[in-house]
Order: structure tokens, then sequence, then C-alpha cells
């Protein structure tokens, strides 16, 4: 029974941290706006965890920031309203996913650039193994080994 209560505890300490973080006096009496809401949150970091959003942290910045998510949309401002007032108050480093900018582009594309790059070259050390293999003139047998490949063949001959 002490083991089933120990799995118990030990289950609900796990799945704490996957708990949100929003508090009830948070939450937003229009379920639609609440939504619009969490859906923002989702779209921000936490400052302090930085690997989390706003939603998911329990820092006390990260729940200023929600606040100030709810106040803006309470005071009838749109979604990009919203980012575009955080992004000016607290810099691009708010968002989770950055905008595909100017000042952004590397961040974009460098991945793809480096997944080309690496294999744009396997290919071409490839196609320069095949035209060094091919240009290497294989020689011609030996009397000897031409006599020992003729008595393999005839004793697999003679095994079928």
């Amino acid at each position: 029974m002490r083991r089933m209560i120990a799995a118990c505890v030990a289950l609900v300490l796990l799945a704490a941290p996957a708990a949100y973080a929003v508090q009830p006096d948070e939450i937003m009496s229009d379920p639609v706006k609440e939504a619009r809401a969490r859906d923002l949150s989702r779209e921000l970091r936490c400052m302090v965890c930085q690997n989390q959003s706003i939603d998911d942290s329990d820092a006390p910045l990260a729940r200023d920031l929600r606040l100030l998510v709810r106040e803006r949309i309470a005071a009838g401002d749109s979604n990009g309203e919203v980012l575009d007032f955080l992004v000016a108050r607290y810099g691009e480093f708010v968002l989770l996913k950055p905008r595909f900018e100017r000042q952004t582009m590397l961040l974009w594309l460098l991945a793809p650039l480096l997944l080309a790059g690496g294999g744009f070259a396997l290919w071409r050390q490839n196609r320069r193994r095949a035209q060094a293999g091919a240009d290497v003139p294989t020689p011609p047998l030996t009397p000897d080994e031409e006599a020992r490949l003729a008595a393999l063949m005839s004793e697999d001959a003679a095994s079928r």
C-alpha cells in the first residue's frame, strides 16, 4: 500500500511542472478573450526562465506579462497590437518564435542553408570518389591467379 501511495505522489510531482502557471485571479471572465490571452501567452517568452512561455512560468515577471496581455486585450487591442506593444517594450527576444525580418533572416535561414550545404558537400565527395575509382585501371591477372581462379570455378561447377 505504501508503494502505491509513493508512486501516486511521484506521479503528481512529475506532472506538477506541466501544470499551467496561470492563477485563478488572472483569468478573464470572457472565455473568448481568455482563450486569446492563453494563445498569446504561449507565444511569449518568460524573460527569467527564457525557455518557457509566460503561460507555463511561475516567475513574477511572467505573471506581470500575463496580466499586461490581459489588460491590452481588455482594452480592445488585437493580437498583433499586443505583440507589437510587447516587442516595442521588451525587444524581439520576448517572442518564442521570432518574426521573419531582415534582422532575423540569418536565424531563420541558417539551418536550411547548412543542411543544403552539407548535402551538396556529400554529393560532391561521392562524385569525386566515383571519378577517382573509375580512373584507376585494373591490372590483368597473373598466370598463377588465372590458374587459381579456374580451379575455384571448376570446384564450384562440380559441387552443383
